[in-house]
């Protein structure tokens, strides 16, 4: 279970990095998007921040259990309250990549839970 966690946690990192740098580069879809949502321009830096310390959580998560469960948990928080703004802005085609990456958390706290 562990070389699972390891690969499926390198993954939602390099999507996770991937994102954030997005919201540090602000494309317009990106921004525009954000309108849509209501969120105003300047919490796209936080949100990014947020993203990468969960990169950075679940990585050290491969040595330290407890930190990768406590980033996974985070991130699990972080895709819900992800999901629940686009629903909340009817942004029915936003919600189901946030969903997923939520499935995702959830299954890598189960992942390396299961290996402490």
């Amino acid at each position: 279970m562990f070389i699972t966690y390891a690969i499926v946690a390198v993954l939602m990192s390099a999507v996770l990095l991937a994102s954030a740098g997005a919201k540090f580069t602000r494309p317009k879809r990106l921004v525009d998007q954000m309108s849509t949502l209501g969120l105003p321009y300047g919490v796209l830096p936080f949100l990014g921040v947020a993203q990468i310390a969960g990169t950075g959580g679940l990585v050290v998560g491969l040595w330290w259990g407890p930190l990768g469960i406590a980033a996974a948990v985070a991130l699990t928080l972080y895709f819900i309250g992800a999901v629940a703004t686009h629903l909340r802005a009817n942004d029915y085609k936003g919600a189901p990549p946030a969903a997923v990456l939520a499935a995702v958390a959830i299954a890598l706290i189960a992942l390396r839970s299961s290996t402490l």
